[in-house]
């Protein structure tokens, strides 16, 4: 489990195709000097399992059904990446429930200043804005966010500075595709009331 709280920027140093995955390498030294092989650890908010770890970097194996689902495929290197470890036991949560399972890939549609952050409007499949509601929670490239707003089609969060400072959320244009995943205490609700 996460929290979406972004812990460290990493940089992808390796991200090669291999047996219809992806191969990925990420040079994140804090958080691989807490990290063992078999941990997991959300890159850009999918959840990996580290398959080696070594003087900073992190290797791990992105399946082919990681790379259909998410944004991990577009990775090359030198780009920076949102890292967050597992949660362990005693530690602040922080953000909210996340688990680094990617419900869609949305794609930005807008982004303006705002004050001194930005807001940020982001096209959504179905899928993920079911469950979006207007202060409730989203995570956006493994970045826990507030929903400022929802539209027939896509959602809107506000970025405060501090956000844009420790995440890549800074570097989003318009066009460009994101990780997302809804909250999923409102899928659990969604199911229970069902029955």
């Amino acid at each position: 489990m996460f929290t979406g709280i972004v812990r460290e920027l990493g940089v992808v140093v390796g991200a090669d195709d291999a047996e219809g995955g992806k191969a990925l390498v990420v040079r994140a030294p804090e958080t691989a000097a807490r990290t063992g092989v078999g941990d997991s650890v959300a890159v850009n908010g999918c959840c990996l399992t580290a398959t080696g770890v070594d003087d900073g970097v992190i290797a791990f194996h992105a399946v082919p059904e990681t790379i259909s689902r998410t944004t991990l495929g577009m990775l090359e290197p030198g780009l920076r990446v949102n890292v967050e470890p597992a949660v362990r036991a005693g530690e602040e949560l922080g953000g909210h429930y996340v688990q680094g399972h990617v419900d869609g890939v949305g794609r930005v549609r807008s982004v303006e200043a705002e004050g001194e952050g930005r807001r940020m409007l982001v096209e959504s499949p179905a899928a993920v804005l079911r469950y979006c509601v207007e202060k409730g929670s989203v995570t956006v490239d493994g970045v826990s966010l507030t929903v400022a707003g929802v539209a027939d089609d896509a959602f809107a969060v506000a970025l405060i500075p501090h956000t844009l400072a420790v995440t890549t959320l800074a570097e989003l244009r318009p066009g460009q595709e994101v990780n997302l995943e809804a909250d999923v205490l409102a899928k659990y609700v969604e199911r229970l009331v069902s029955h």
